[in-house]
Parts: C-alpha cells; structure tokens; sequence
C-alpha cells in the first residue's frame, strides 16, 4: 500500500520530487504498511491524484515534504527537501545540512560549510551516498602537506542546485552501506521520468564576499563574482524515455586574516626544571614573573605567534546527465553520470615572531592552567619573519551508475545497480599543494606579546629609528614546496529485492560486492636556509610592498595593554621565487618535488548480504516492525612505500645504525573482519497524529587510511637491545557502535509537528597506539653474534664494554664479512664498521602500532519544533541537541588522552514568511565550543578547541511574475569571527575573521 501524506493545494508545481527519494539504486526508504491504511484512510475523500504528487515549491512546501519524510521513515530519520526543482535550500549542502537537529559543520578557513558531524561522531564516520551509492572522498594532507588519513566527504565539492534533497539516517537499517556509525547521509538527485513533464530553467547569481575586499591591493579579487546553474527535464516517445541534464558553474572570491600560534604551545607542569621552562620561584629571572604558575599547575609558553592575511580564488564545477527508459509499467532503467570539479587557488602573506623560550617579563592567569597574560623574550637583531604562500588545488570526481528497477509481479519487486565513482585531490600548479617562502628582517628585538584580548597583540623593539620594516632589509630564508595527493575509487554491484505477504508484510533482502582503491601520497621539498639565502642585495627592493598588518583584523576587539608593532612586507610570490633561484643556483629547490617519498595504497574489498522482515500489527494503536540483519565482511589490502632495511651496522662505540637498499620499496600487510550487523525499529501509532518510536541498530565506522597503512618504518638508530619502529595495523577493526534511540514525535498541523528523541551509541574498538616487539626485515645485529661471542669469551671483554668489543673484532676479524676498518679515533681505538651476518642474532624492534583498545559511549537528546501560523505565510523551525560523552579531554592532565572528536551541542532557529510572490527565511545556527582535534604543534600533545559559534543567514525572494524570481541572500550577517584555543582561552590557537557574502539571484523557469 503506498504511504503518503496530504500535501496542500497550492498554485504551484505539483512535481515528484520526493518520489525522487525513492532510491535509483535499491531501496532505501521501506514503507510502514499499518501508518500508510491508517493515512489513507483518513483522508479517504482525499483526490487521489492529488495523494500521488508532492508540491515542493516554496519555504513551506519544503518544509512539510521534509516533515513528511522524517514521519514516514522506518527509524529515526531527517532530511531536506529541495523547494522547487534546481533550488535548494541553501546554495551550499554542508550548510543546509547543518539545519537538522543533530547535524553540525566543520568550516573551512574562510567561512564556507565543509564537513558535517552527527550527534557528537566526526565526519570520517558518517557514510556518504549518491542516490545510495557509496561515495569516494579524497582529502589532502594536513596544511596541504603529507598523507591524508581521513575518509570525511567535502560538501563544499557538490554544488545544490542539482539536488532534490538530502536524507539523514540516524539509526542503522539492513540495507544501507555499512560505514557510517553517525549517520547515513543519502544525497538524491531529480529523475526525469518521475518529475514527469518537460522542464527547464536557469538560474544567475552576483556574489560579494566582504571579506575579498579586506586583502591586499596586490592580491587577484574580484568584487562581485557569478554563478550560473540550468536544468532541463523531458520524457519523450509517450513517457517511456526520459533525459535530464543539469549544470553549474561558480566563481567565488574570497578572503580571511588569521592570527595564530600556529607551532603550539610548549606545556610543562609547574614544578618543571627543564631547560626551556620557567625558572621556579628564587631561581634565574623568577622575579620578573608576576603570578608565577604554582607547582601543582600547568602552564605553557609559544612557539610563535604569527598574523596572516589570505586570498582564496574558487572555481566550481559541476554537472549531471540523467536517462532513463522503461520500456513498460514493470521495467525501469536508469543511466546517470555526475562531474564535480573544485578549483583553489590561495595567496598568504605573513608576519610572525618566532621563541626560544629565553628570559624576559611576564604575567600569568590562575590554574590550575596557567596561561600568559602579557609574554616576552629578550632578543637582539633576531629575525622577524614575514613568509608567503601560494598554493593551487584541484577536486575532481566522477560517477557514473547503471540500474535495472523490475517489478516482476505484485508481489516480487527487484532492483539491480552498477557504478564506479572517482574522487581526486591534487596540486594545480608547479609549486604544489603549498608552496611557502620564508622571508625575514635581522631587526627584531625584545618581543612582548599581549594574549589576554580575541586576539594575540605582537610589539617589538626596532632599531633606534625604525619605525617599519624597509624592503631593503628583507631576505628569503627557509622554503617548503609540498606535493601531497589523494585518489579514491569506489566499484559497487548492489542486487536488492522486495517481497510482500499482503498488504502489510514484506520480506526485503540483497547482496552487494563493494571495491574501495584509495592512495595516498606526499613529497616535499623543504630547504632548511633559516639563517638566509644570500644576502638582501641579492633582492630588489620593488619586490616587496610595505604594508600594515592591523587593518585587516577589525573583527576583533584588541585590548590596549601594548602598542601592535603590526608593520610588514607583502611580496611578488614569483619574482622573489626567481630571485631565490638565482641566489641559491637551485631552480628545482622552489618548486614541488614530482617523485613522492610517501606512497600508501590500500584496497578494501567488502561482500555483504542482508535480510529485512516489515511487518504491520492492525491494533486500535498500530505497530510497525522491522527486524532485519546486514553481513559484512571486509579484506583489506595495504601497500606502503618504505626504505627497505637490509641490514644492521656498528659504526661506532654506542651507535648502531640500520642500513637500507638504495631508493625505497612497497612493503605490504593484510588484515580482514566481518560483521553481523542487525537491527529492530519500532513505529507506534499512538493516533492518527502521534508516533512513538524505539530502535536498536549496530554499525561499524572504518579505521584511517594511515591507521592501516602496511608500511612499516623504523629508526635510524638502534640500541644494543633493539630498535624501534612504527607501522600501520590493516588488521584494525573497524569502530562497532551498538545504537539505542527513543522518540516521540506529534503532528499536530499540515506543517507543523514537535518531537523528541533520546539516543545512546555504545562503541566498542576504539583505536589508540600500543608498541608490540617484531622482527621486521629478519634483521641480524652484530650484538650478541658470532664475533660479539668471540670478543667475550677469548678477548676477555666486559658485556657492556663496547670499545674492548669493537677493538677486539677489528684487530682480529679485519676484512672479514661485515668488517671494516677504517682508522683510529683520538683516543687510539680502532673506527669503522661491523654489520651483521646471517647466523647472528635477529634484531627485535618496539614497534608502535595503532590497535583497538577501547569502549566508552556518548548520548544525548534531540527536540524539534516546527510550526506554521495558519494562513499567515509565518512559520518558525527549531531544534536543539544535547550530546554528552565520556570521552572527554582533561585540560588539567598532561598523560596521554583519547576524547571524542567533534563532541558538542547545538541549536538552529528558523523564521519565515511565504505567502504569494514572497518568501523570507532568516536562520540562526549555533554550535557549542567543541574538540576538533589533538596535537598540531607544541609538546605534549595539546587539545584544539573550537570555541562556541553562531551565525545568522536570511534570504528574501520574490516572484516577479509566474516563472520569473528575484532572490537577495545574506550568509553570516553579523560578521562573526571563529576561534580556537588550546588548554587556556588565552592559548589562542587560531583566531580567524572572514566576512559576510551577498548573493543576488535570477531564476527564470521556461
């Protein structure tokens, strides 16, 4: 029995837009039999023409199509509707995205939606779909820089106007993917045999980022920058056939300042005595220190401090051809090909002020953690570093899927899906990922730092009449060319099939074969030459432009303790990069390396079958039941490029060394798990307008690509008792979540519903290192061997006399396999070398490995409200969500700590007007402070916290006349800024302002 709800008469397109949500794969959205008699029969004198379309136009359409899919659901579901066909909610999906309860967004440096985390669990363990199919995702390394170990999907990749809509399953089902343990995110695009009639519009926007204006005039920038989008739709030879193709291209000029301490923060407990911490009370220059940090508190000192002003240039492209034919009512096929392109260009200049923790004035807070008020170190005519960056990126990805829908008869319903799907993350330019050049001015003296306000305020001492730094005492320095690269490919088979027992039974099944290939690979070019390359004649003075680093930080409040010493030099990129060539005679040393070092390639491939019993009990109170399990099994297959160690040499008294094979090699590990994955959902119709519901569903979330990388490397020196060494664990198991949810949910008007829910997610195999002994490369050590033996026994030699050891082999093995000699030190002892043999002892090595080690849990409680004032056009929607966990981060504690990434709370408030050729929404997203990470610089591992956000965006439209629409958009209106810190607000990590961006629009449907 099909399950709809009544949809309000409106004059406005009456599409199949959610009939769209029906997957073009395998099925993914399973009916709940008792609830579909229980609405048909209520709205009984209901057209049933009307029952069978879905309006979707408008703020109001979309929020009821939206309610409607969250009530129809099997388990906890939510999900956005598109508001017309090619105009989605928000011009961006991570942004869109963040409007559900539950659903929070990581942001890119200069303010754009990215990545999503769902009730407390980060984006590498959310599963993304395109019309249910498994998506790659490539990321680059950190900073541009390395390997990636991260599987998270970028949004920002995915332009909205070719989307319907989005849905978000909460809870585990047997036939989705396995891989997400916080959400199921399925993105659905239009079919143009459901949308049913011909179709065609497009769309033109000016985009004004405030923020490109707040760079320097050297910077590229444009002040209003386009986006174009179209989509055509027809069905042709009597509605058998049907294309739809859709396209957008955006350009986007962007900026954002930054300041930073972006090398960490050096943390110590209080009573330290090492050489580059405080001196305790009595000692050094203890008395120029003001609230000293007591024994029993922590305290840290930077690294750096630094400011940064940035230009961000983005080209978006994306496209989709859709075919489809069904030759008669039982058979569909679907041909459906997708492009997506994502362009970065960016340009940095810098100004930064490097510690060696030296002497100087200070004041600190109270502890228990202890942070600088004011910080300063004593220097005289060292470097004040003013680097640059540049860097161009390239995101690319392909799909392109095949599917068979055959209804064979009333009662046997199957689906066939084929697709392989790319994803590719690579430098743009010559200079690479990021290329960075070191500039710096031998004029800095004492350096005093104000870290009490929103951001860092640097004063330093100048020469005697130095005012700004001139261009003529300016001089390249240190350089990195980084060349890191992501590819990921994804080949999925998918059988599904539905078969019913009457009207409110069904038994749904499938197997899928899924192949996931990813490699990872980084090389970098890095030049070391802090001390300066050549001398600053060897540079034109018009290189550099002087310029003041304060004007583009006006976001902030900055407290008034200090004068900001804020002037710097912005720089040609190229023409210093050539005049560095000629200075340094190495062209190749100011450009990305084109072999990589670094190289990880994995294979995963995953077989699974499921099985799924709905059923429907007719009560005065109707339940709805699903029981079903999923089996998965995984082999995984990783390959890493390592130096192959071929040896162990002696070289002197207390060294010994491991030898390697000239140029590098693929080692190689495997490892495989399975899974049975079941789950129960529950749907109790307490009346006509109010659903209780419990579910309880196990998911898995895979480990990193670095965690299961099978390299293995290890150190370069090793001990008389081994080595050590660390490698990948591709027998990793993959994180297991066992997921409780509880809900209630009343519909109490065509729009308008509030609901509540509990969640609890158990997880188990939680991966942290642990160092286990092996032998890797059966590599024979000298000690213990057979001359060690003979030094022993017939030299006389002590075990721990190294030297009467040494001496001894080289006067009476000289030449022999693995003995050379060389000479004689200062002392008289014999030099040179002794390498193993086989027959000698194999070396054992501490290898630090990542393992599963532990459980803990996170839950917490979701409301929603969604209201609509009768006739009005007004209408709010609100939800909050609560997340707790027990794997939290101890700012107190220095000892080792393993917290839930991305753990916070969150809220969103939406108001709206749609009445007639209006529609208004103005929309508030607050996301609490929450944990983005650990480490990043600055001994021992420091937390990254994300302070507290919230954002205002608003879009007003009109309908000009009935197929033309003017639209006025606002993201971040209030100009907010975002920050990090570390364990002490006053650590501040980074400390970022952007902007807000207008948007006017043309939509014009044919």
């Amino acid at each position: 029995m099909k399950h709809v709800q009544a949809m309000p008469k409106k004059r406005l397109l009456a599409s199949a837009l959610l009939l769209a949500l029906a997957p073009a794969g395998h099925v993914i959205a399973q009916e709940q039999p008792a609830q579909a008699a229980q609405t048909a029969n209520s709205n009984a004198d209901a057209d049933p023409t009307e029952l069978d379309t879905v309006v979707v136009t408008g703020i109001r359409a979309s929020l009821t199509s939206s309610m409607n899919l969250k009530r129809d659901a099997q388990g906890i579901v939510d999900g956005i509707v598109a508001e017309d066909i090619g105009k989605f909610p928000d011009t961006n999906l991570a942004e869109a995205l963040q409007r559900i309860s539950g659903v929070s967004i990581d942001r890119t440096s200069s303010g754009e939606g990215s990545k999503v985390t769902v009730r407390g669990v980060g984006p590498d363990f959310n599963l993304v779909l395109l019309n249910g199919r498994q998506m790659p995702a490539s990321n680059l390394g950190p900073g541009g820089g390395g390997t990636s170990n991260s599987r998270s999907f970028d949004f920002a990749n995915i332009a909205a106007e070719a989307i319907a809509a989005i849905e978000v399953h909460k809870t585990g089902r047997a036939e989705l993917p396995a891989g997400g343990i916080g959400a199921t995110i399925n993105v659905k695009t239009a079919r143009p045999l459901e949308i049913g009639e011909p179709l065609a519009s497009i769309g033109f926007k000016a985009v004004h980022d405030t923020s490109a204006r707040n760079l320097p005039q050297s910077y590229p920038g444009a002040i209003v920058t386009p986006e174009v989008s179209g989509i055509f739709s027809n069905t042709y030879a009597d509605g058998t056939f049907g294309i739809m193709l859709s396209g957008s291209y955006q350009e986007r000029e962007s900026g954002y300042s930054q300041a930073s301490v972006a090398d960490g923060w050096i943390t110590f407990p209080g009573d330290s005595n090492s050489w580059n911490a405080l001196p305790q009370p009595g000692q050094g220059y203890s008395d120029r220190i003001t609230n000293i940090p007591t024994p029993d508190n922590i305290y840290a000192r930077p690294q750096n401090t630094a400011y940064s002003v940035n230009g961000v240039q983005r080209q978006r492209t994306n496209g989709q051809l859709t075919m489809q034919w069904a030759p008669n009512d039982s058979v569909t096929a679907t041909l459906d090909y997708a492009y997506m392109e994502n362009k970065v260009q960016q340009q940095r200049s810098e100004l930064s002020v490097w510690f060696s923790q030296t002497a100087g004035d200070s004041s600190w807070t109270d502890g228990p953690v202890s942070a600088p008020i004011i910080y300063e170190e004593e220097y005289n005519n060292a470097d004040l570093s003013m680097g640059g960056m540049q860097l161009a990126t390239k995101n690319s990805g392909d799909s392109l899927g095949f599917n068979v829908a055959w209804e064979v008869n009333d009662a046997l319903s199957l689906s066939f899906d084929y697709h392989n799907s790319t994803a590719e993350s690579r430098p743009d330019s010559h200079l690479g990922s990021a290329g960075v050049l070191g500039v710096a001015a031998y004029v800095r003296g004492n350096t005093t730092v104000d870290y009490s306000g929103e951001i860092p305020i640097i004063n330093v001492v100048l020469p005697p009449g130095m005012t700004s730094v001139p261009p003529s005492t300016a001089l390249v320095t240190g350089s990195v060319f980084q060349n890191s690269y992501n590819k990921s490919e994804v080949e999925q088979f998918q059988a599904d099939g539905r078969f019913k027992f009457g009207d409110y039974s069904g038994l749904d099944f499938g197997v899928a074969a899924t192949e996931v290939n990813n490699r990872t690979a980084a090389a970098v070019m890095q030049r070391d030459t802090w001390g300066g390359v050549g001398t600053p004649a060897d540079y034109d003075d018009s290189i550099f432009t002087p310029d003041n680093m304060s004007r583009y930080f006006d976001s902030f409040s900055k407290p008034g303790n200090i004068e900001w010493t804020d002037s710097f030099l912005v720089f040609d990129f190229e023409r210093l990069r050539q005049a560095a060539i000629a200075a340094s005679g190495c062209a190749t040393c100011y450009e990305m390396p084109t072999q990589f070092t670094d190289d990880l390639r994995t294979t995963e491939k995953s077989k699974s079958a499921y099985v799924q019993w709905t059923t429907s009990f007719d009560w005065s109170m109707p339940l709805d039941v699903a029981v079903g399990v999923r089996y998965e099994q995984t082999d995984v297959d990783s390959s890493a490029l390592v130096r192959i160690a071929n040896g162990i040499s002696w070289d002197s008294a207390n060294e010994l060394y491991v030898t390697y094979q000239p140029g590098q090699g693929f080692t190689e590990l495997e490892g495989d798990y399975d899974y049975f994955l079941p789950n129960v959902d529950l749907a109790w119709h307490l009346n006509e307008d109010i659903v209780a519901r419990a579910s309880y569903s196990e998911t898995i979330g895979r480990p990193g690509w670095q965690q299961i990388q099978g390299g293995q490397r290890l150190a370069n020196i090793v001990r008389v008792d081994g080595g050590d060494g660390s490698a990948g664990n591709p027998a990793l198991e993959p994180l297991l979540s066992k997921n409780f949810d509880l809900s209630v949910e009343w519909y109490y008007g065509e729009a308008s519903y509030v609901s509540a829910g509990y969640f609890r997610k158990n997880i188990d195999n939680f991966i942290s290192d642990t160092i286990v002994r092996d032998t890797p490369f059966e590599l024979h050590t000298p000690v213990g061997g057979a001359y060690w033996n003979a030094a022993l026994s017939a030299g006389g030699c002590a075990a721990g006399d190294m030297v009467c050891i040494r001496n001894y082999i080289f006067t009476n093995y000289a030449g022999s396999p693995g003995v050379t000699v060389t000479g004689t030190d200062s002392t008289g002892a014999l030099t040179g070398s002794i390498v193993g043999q086989p027959g000698d002892p194999v070396a054992g090595f501490d290898i630090t490995t990542p393992a599963n080690q532990r459980s803990d849990h996170l839950d917490g409680f979701e409301i929603n409200v969604q209201h609509v004032f009768g006739e009005s056009g007004f209408g709010l929607a609100a939800n909050y969500t609560k997340v707790d966990s027990g794997l939290t981060f101890d700012n107190a504690d220095l000892g080792t700590q393993y917290p839930m990434i991305g753990l916070s709370d969150s809220a969103n408030l939406v108001g709206f007007y749609d009445k007639n050729a209006w529609q208004v929404r103005v929309a508030y997203n607050w996301r609490d402070e929450f944990l983005n990470g650990i480490g990043g610089g600055g001994t021992p591992p420091n937390p990254n916290w994300t302070e507290a956000y919230g954002q205002v965006d608003a879009i007003v439209s009109y309908e000009v006349m009935e197929n033309l629409t003017l639209s006025l958009e606002g993201i971040n209106l209030t100009d907010e800024t975002q920050r990090i810190h570390a364990r002490h607000e006053n650590m501040v990590r980074f400390a970022t302002q952007t902007g807000p961006r207008y948007m006017f629009g043309v939509r014009y449907r044919f």
